[in-house]
């Protein structure tokens, strides 16, 4: 991929559990599943097909009250197979990588904006 891969944001910043619809392209195609956990560093997708770890993938995720999907690269971090015993659901933590500034802002402003709203046991830090 590019010289700039490794650009990461902060797979430590606060995440809320939220369910947003997210589009990601696979060997198949464009596949649509739910991302059930945000933060400003990337998002967590329930799926029982998770693709490897440091597979790069291109993300549309949908904010409440956007008028357009937000369109994002990422990298696979962690799988989490069917039938492994953990506390989570199947599916892939994808970090998000070469977030220009705009994206972050407008992610990190709903991450926070959720938040404040939700109850303090549907929110991690």
């Amino acid at each position: 991929m590019s010289e700039t891969a490794d650009k990461t944001t902060d797979p430590r910043a606060p995440r809320v559990e939220y369910e947003l619809p997210v589009a990601y392209r696979s060997v198949a195609g464009f596949v649509t599943d739910w991302a059930v956990n945000l933060s400003q560093g990337g998002l967590y997708i329930n799926t029982d097909k998770p693709l490897p770890v440091d597979t790069w993938v291109k993300l549309l995720v949908t904010l409440p009250g956007a008028h357009f999907p937000v369109e994002l690269k990422g990298r696979v971090t962690r799988t989490n197979a069917p039938g492994t015993p953990s506390s989570q659901s199947p599916g892939m933590a994808v970090a998000f990588v070469d977030v220009d500034d705009d994206k972050r802002s407008r992610i990190g402003e709903f991450v926070e904006r959720l938040r404040q709203q939700l109850p303090p046991d549907a929110t991690r830090k």
